[in-house]
């Protein structure tokens, strides 16, 4: 019974935590009553088996235990209307305990949306997300983020106090505020893939991917296409994992990755979802970065790469979304596709603005490099590496300096 109970805790601990916080309206009660939950769980499953439905039952466990927790206390907290409301219903024995085997709702969605309120800073919606959606504990969030511990615990501390103080509603939003807070949502989703990717972490990865799946299962039966997007964008990125790291564990250019090292399931997933998403009315930057990437996927090596479809989708997502980093995707791009000083053209005017953004330097310096101006390319490596934040790209960055002389 205790590996069918660890199976069960892997499964649906995060979704019965979900509703617990919708019935008693605060994270540390319910934290508290989901342990409890499991508790009431190892001590009597093993006599009276696995309950037919242990969602529900785990939810109403850890409900009545946290019921008679605070009548044991006498005390309350900050949201003591809607407690009030809670200790009214007489906790139920086991009996009762053992009939409420009714189908529960899946209240992870309103989760992920309390957790990405846009009133929240972007740092404390990652944070608070992963611990408390995703169920990550403290350390492992800080160390994936290069951040303290104690740093990392009290951005949840002070996220968690400014969503009971400004009393932020538990709930997905109606149809005129979901557009707007649902791109709140998939930027955190995003955020969390883009670290683990930069830093080839493969559980932050993962963590995101999972994060983009569950958010399309619950918005059934017609997700938005950026949720399509965003899902297909991910699972592109991620299908070349295996390739991306060398025997040194320096990073390798998707150039010079080994493509048959791609993930073939990932990468038809991810391009049936692109497609999807292209069709749907209401794309946007995720799906057209996914089309992008499904390009590069379908490309049997480098030098076949359809780079004219590469930037004009560029230039669709350039009028949606004109940002500096956009625009130095696009440059790079007509740079494969119109050779190195035509996307050093583009490229150069854009650097004071991305300034302090690895990604701009180390794009010059190969466009450079790739020009034969080796002078200016060793100054822009020189910045790449010292801008870089992760020991892989880092090392790649190191590696094309030396390879450069001088």
């Amino acid at each position: 019974m205790r590996a069918e109970i660890d199976t069960v805790y892997r499964q649906h601990a995060r979704r019965v935590f979900s509703t617990l916080v919708r019935l008693l309206g605060s994270f540390e009660l319910a934290e508290e009553a989901l342990h409890d939950a499991f508790l009431a769980a190892a001590e009597q499953w093993p006599a009276q088996g696995l309950p037919a439905n242990p969602v529900a039952w785990l939810v109403s466990a850890g409900r009545f235990r946290a019921i008679d927790r605070l009548r044991r206390e006498r005390r309350f907290a900050a949201w003591d209307d809607t407690l009030a409301e809670t200790l009214a219903d007489p906790a139920p024995g086991p009996e009762q305990l053992a009939e409420a085997q009714h189908e529960i709702p899946d209240d992870r969605l309103r989760l992920v949306f309390t957790c990405c309120h846009p009133s929240l800073s972007e740092a404390a919606r990652i944070a608070l997300t992963l611990r408390e959606v995703c169920g990550l504990g403290t350390e492992a969030i800080a160390a994936a983020f290069l951040l303290p511990t104690p740093t990392l615990a009290q951005r949840i501390v002070r996220a968690k106090a400014k969503i009971a103080a400004a009393r932020i509603p538990y709930e997905v939003p109606g149809p005129s505020e979901l557009p707007q807070r649902l791109a709140s949502v998939l930027r955190v989703v995003y955020l969390v893939f883009n670290e683990g990717h930069a830093a080839l972490d493969g559980a932050l990865a993962d963590e995101a991917i999972r994060l983009a799946r569950l958010l399309l299962q619950l918005m059934q039966p017609e997700p938005p296409a950026e949720a399509r997007g965003l899902l297909a964008l991910l699972l592109l990125s991620d299908a070349r994992r295996a390739a991306r790291r060398g025997a040194d564990g320096a990073l390798v250019p998707l150039e010079q990755q080994d493509r048959r090292r791609w993930d073939a399931a990932l990468i038809a997933e991810g391009c049936t979802l692109a497609e999807a998403a292209l069709r749907q009315r209401g794309f946007g930057p995720f799906a057209l970065q996914a089309a992008i990437a499904a390009v590069h996927a379908e490309a049997g090596s480098a030098e076949a790469t359809d780079w004219p479809q590469i930037v004009g989708l560029y230039d669709v997502l350039l009028r949606l979304e004109p940002t500096p980093v956009v625009a130095l995707n696009r440059a790079v791009a007509v740079a494969m596709r119109d050779g190195p000083e035509a996307g050093l053209a583009l490229l150069r005017p854009l650097l004071p603005q991305l300034a302090g953004y690895p990604a701009a330097p180390a794009a010059a310096a190969d466009l450079c490099r790739r020009a034969g101006h080796l002078d200016e390319a060793r100054q822009h490596y020189r910045a790449a590496v010292a801008l870089a934040r992760q020991s892989p790209e880092r090392r790649h960055l190191a590696i094309q300096l030396a390879a450069l002389g001088g």
